[in-house]
């Protein structure tokens, strides 16, 4: 593919990840790792770091998408930093020990983990299982711990964390607005560390292609930053003039069938 044709790409994947991530309430993440992987098989990318490069490339673009989300809910007082500032130790930890976890690992292993997460998320959001209030929020060292696993899992699938973080306040008792509004200000810690992790552990790797940074492709993540704040603006508004529930159930069997790709392949 020539360079046009590779920066076309990645403007649209920004625009499908954020009006999914508008639309579904999903982080981009979980749009742009996938979509990433095939893309990077198009263009020759050597099948050993196409998935780290992936997760990378998709964390460093959660840096910028995650700004103007966390701005928009502190504006109406959902953020809870009580909660956040002990639960940023644990992820920062967490998201570093998942970059490095993930360096670890083949491409073909890798991507087998990616898929087998993208399916249980589709299913989660298939058959509506969501936890209940089950205890009330731990201290400091409980928040932090939880923070360590959630950076750390998020740092492997490449993904702003919002998948296991509302659905652990939401256990703990949170509010659901404060949860969401929260797990986006957490969004923030852990790709900034799992961004600086994966700069560092793909650092100089004999397998890069031109314009990578580690394992961030630059083409990809300027692509995807253009054009997915825009659009997730979109899908918010969508959300609520379309039959949300049909269209979920209609992308969760969208990522059951990418998740087989993986596992198939």
């Amino acid at each position: 593919m020539s360079m046009i044709g590779i920066i076309i790409l990645y403007l649209l994947l920004g625009a499908l990840a954020g009006t999914m991530a508008g639309l579904f309430g999903i982080g981009g993440g979980l749009v742009i790792v996938p979509v990433l992987i095939f893309s990077f098989g198009l263009q020759g990318i050597s099948p050993e770091i196409a998935a780290h490069l992936a997760v990378g490339t998709s964390l460093a673009t959660i840096v910028f998408t995650s700004i103007s989300s966390i701005r928009t809910h502190h504006q109406h007082g959902a953020v809870r930093w009580d909660l956040f500032r002990p639960m940023t130790v644990g992820i920062v930890v967490g998201a570093v020990l998942g970059a490095w976890t993930a360096a670890l690992l083949s491409g073909p292993v890798l991507e087998t983990i990616i898929g087998v997460f993208v399916i249980l998320v589709a299913l989660k959001m298939i058959l509506e299982v969501n936890p209940k209030a089950g205890r009330s929020v731990p201290g400091k060292t409980g928040l932090g711990a939880a923070g360590g696993v959630i950076g750390w899992a998020s740092a492997i699938f490449g993904i702003g964390g919002g998948t296991l973080t509302v659905p652990y306040l939401s256990w703990c008792n949170v509010r659901m607005q404060q949860a969401v509004a929260t797990s986006a200000a957490c969004g923030f810690p852990i790709a900034i560390a799992g961004a600086l992790a994966n700069i560092w552990t793909g650092w100089q790797n004999p397998d890069l292609p031109e314009l990578s940074l580690g394992f961030i492709y630059l083409p990809a993540l300027i692509g995807v930053v253009a054009t997915s704040v825009f659009f997730a603006r979109i899908g918010a508004r969508l959300a609520h003039r379309l039959d949300g529930r049909l269209l979920k159930r209609i992308f969760a069997i969208v990522l059951v069938l990418v998740g087989l790709r993986f596992l198939l392949s």
